[in-house]
C-alpha cells in the first residue's frame, strides 16, 4: 500500500532530522564535561596541537610521569615565571586580563597575555592552536570545568605533561631527556629555571642553549622562588 499523502515520507523525513540534530547537539553539550571529568583521573593520549604538529611532519617525543616524579623545581619556576597566582585564582587572573585589556585599549599592549596555567592546559589538552575570538570564547567554560573536576595538582601534572617544550617534543619527560640526558625527577632548580623560562616560545629558545635574555629569565625564576616562599607552592601538596 502506497500513502495517499505524497508528503508522508517527507515529514518522517524531517522528523528523523530533527532527532538527529537534537542527538548531535546533545553530545556537543555532554561531551566536553565527560572528557573533563576522564581526565582528571586518565592521562590525556594526545591534544590537537600534538596532531596538528604530526600533519605538519614533526615528531612526537613524550612519556607521561606522575606529578612526583617531577623535580618539584619545575612546577615552582613555571608559578614562578607563568603564573605566580596559580594557588590563589579560580582559573582567572582578572587584574593581569584588565591590564592588558587596557593595554590592548591604550594600543601598548601585545605581549601580555594574561592566560594562567589553567586556561593554558585547557586550551592545550581541548582546543585548537591561535589567537581567535572564537577559541578564547570556548576556552573560558573549559577553563572552568577544569577547575571545577580537578585540583591544582591534577592541573600542573597534566599541563606539565602536555606543554610543547621545542618542535616535537612534549612534556617535562621528554623535554628533560631531550635538553639534559636526564629524568625529569633529577632536573636541578638551575636547569628547571631554564625549561620555565623558554615557555614562551620553545620553538624558538632552548634550554640547552640559553640566550642571554633565556638566562635573565632564568634566574628571575631561581629569584622568585626564593621570594615567594613554600604558602605559593602549598597547592602542589
Amino acid at each position: 500500500m502506497f500513502s495517499r499523502d505524497p508528503f508522508a515520507r517527507e515529514g518522517g523525513f524531517w522528523k528523523r532530522v530533527r532527532r538527529i540534530t537534537l542527538l548531535t547537539v546533545l553530545l556537543l553539550l555532554l561531551s566536553p564535561p565527560t572528557f573533563v571529568a576522564v581526565y582528571r583521573d586518565v592521562a590525556p593520549p594526545v591534544t590537537p596541537l600534538m596532531v596538528l604538529r604530526l600533519f605538519e611532519g614533526e615528531g612526537l617525543k613524550k612519556t607521561w610521569i606522575p606529578f612526583e616524579r617531577m623535580s618539584p623545581d619545575v612546577a615552582r619556576a613555571v608559578i614562578a615565571l607563568e603564573d605566580n597566582l596559580f594557588c590563589e585564582h579560580g582559573g582567572f587572573d582578572w587584574g593581569a586580563i584588565f591590564e592588558a585589556a587596557a593595554d590592548q585599549a591604550r594600543g601598548t599592549g601585545g605581549v601580555r597575555g594574561g592566560s594562567t596555567i589553567s586556561q593554558q592546559t585547557a586550551k592545550n589538552v581541548f582546543l585548537w592552536p591561535g589567537r581567535s575570538f572564537l577559541r578564547k570564547a570556548i576556552e573560558v567554560p573549559f577553563t572552568g570545568m577544569v577547575e571545577y573536576y580537578w585540583s591544582k595538582r591534577r592541573i600542573m601534572e597534566v599541563y606539565l605533561n602536555v606543554i610543547e617544550w621545542g618542535p616535537g617534543i612534549y612534556g617535562v619527560e621528554a623535554a628533560s631527556q631531550a635538553y639534559f640526558r636526564k629524568p625529569a625527577s633529577a632536573l636541578s632548580r638551575r636547569e628547571a629555571a631554564l625549561l620555565a623560562a623558554v615557555l614562551p616560545n620553545p620553538r624558538i629558545w632552548s634550554p640547552a642553549r640559553p640566550t642571554r635574555y633565556i638566562v635573565r629569565r632564568a634566574n628571575l625564576a631561581v629569584y622568585r622562588i626564593r621570594e615567594l616562599g613554600a604558602h605559593q607552592f602549598r597547592c602542589l601538596r
